[in-house]
């Protein structure tokens, strides 16, 4: 990626919540960069922080939580420091928008879809009357659904779920935003109504020349929809690179383990490969690598000291002990291995 390309930059991000009286690390040092209309699939566990940094990216904190330190740098505009509700407004919607998981909650079941999609278009687009009529009827169009002129006046509980998801995902870009962030969008949807919504937002990323953020647990889904993938655990970002990079050319032992997980067509006797243990808990500080105790390929070191970052290529970083000049060479796990051959006889990396 061209430094020219940078939209938004996170630096060293620490978020802190309050739940129970414990006080929760949620985000430990967080460091990505997002690129100019690229998707970008955060992957990991269930409690890995992927939300966390999704609501830091809109500012939707609760109040039971606040930024201790760090910086989201979007247009040179420190997102992290910004806190008038003015402010916000402008910058929700307009130049960050969201699909969340359950599209029947993100809609008002009181007002026809029609209606909630032409106050986006009031709001964002400045269109008034017949002009922001004509826009909604295009958005739902756009968005593949079909008889837009009857379904316009029609309510949420009227469409399925995944019709639903449409009306969501027509409603954001009325507001035509420049960063579109897809938290688990179809994890509610069966796998028909799952892959053509995963169609949809790659087809309207590419007409309007979006940066998608894409957050899921399912490397299944980000193979299918991402160009970068970043693979986050316990509060931090533990490997990033091209999807390539990462099914082919993995270096941390999590990536190992998620990859390892998924799957395997026409091979029906062997049992699905499960992570022993469990994620830390982020009450405490941790000390070295959050996934040590689960990692089997884990080093003294690794419960020590927090790997640094270390650059496989110039799109490809892993903060793991292994790839140290000092650490001892490790063999990957046989599907691992396996993969990386493949990558390589099929030239799908570029070194």
């Amino acid at each position: 990626m061209k430094e020219s390309e940078l939209l938004i930059s996170i630096q060293n991000l620490n978020f802190r919540f309050v739940l129970r009286n414990q006080v929760i690390h949620a985000l430990r040092g967080v460091s990505l960069d997002i690129y100019k209309g690229e998707c970008l699939a955060i992957v990991g566990e269930s409690g890995s922080g992927k939300s966390a940094l999704v609501k830091c990216l809109m500012g939707l904190n609760d109040k039971n939580g606040h930024l201790e330190s760090g910086k989201i740098l979007y247009n040179g505009l420190d997102l992290a420091g910004v806190e008038s509700d003015k402010e916000w407004s402008n910058l929700r919607g307009g130049k960050i928008a969201m699909v969340l998981q359950n599209p029947v909650s993100a809609l008002n079941p009181l007002k026809t879809i029609g209606w909630q999609i032409e106050e986006a278009v009031k709001m964002h687009q400045g269109l008034r009357g017949k002009d922001a009529g004509k826009k909604v009827l295009k958005l739902l169009e756009e968005v593949g659904i079909s008889e837009p002129e009857k379904r316009y006046h029609q309510y949420p509980h009227e469409f399925s779920g995944g019709m639903c998801q449409r009306v969501v995902i027509a409603a954001a870009l009325a507001c035509e935003p420049e960063v579109l962030i897809c938290d688990e969008p179809t994890t509610a949807l069966d796998v028909t109504n799952q892959a053509q919504i995963l169609d949809l937002i790659k087809a309207m990323g590419k007409k309007y020349g979006l940066t998608t953020i894409y957050i899921t647990h399912d490397f299944g889904v980000a193979a299918n929809i991402a160009d970068r993938i970043a693979v986050m655990y316990a509060g931090d970002i533990v490997e990033t690179g091209l999807c390539n990079e990462i099914f082919y050319d993995s270096r941390h032992p999590y990536t190992w383990a998620l990859l390892s997980s998924l799957p395997q067509l026409g091979d029906k006797e062997q049992a699905l490969y499960t992570i022993e243990g469990t994620p830390p808990s982020l009450v405490n500080d941790i000390r070295g690598d959050a996934f040590a105790p689960r990692n089997p390929y884990a080093l003294k070191i690794d419960f020590v000291s927090r790997p640094p970052v270390f650059s496989i290529t110039p799109t490809h970083w892993a903060r793991t002990w292994l790839l140290d000049s000092r650490a001892p060479e490790i063999k990957p796990p046989e599907h691992i291995a396996a993969l990386w051959k493949k990558g390589r006889e099929l030239g799908l990396l570029n070194s």
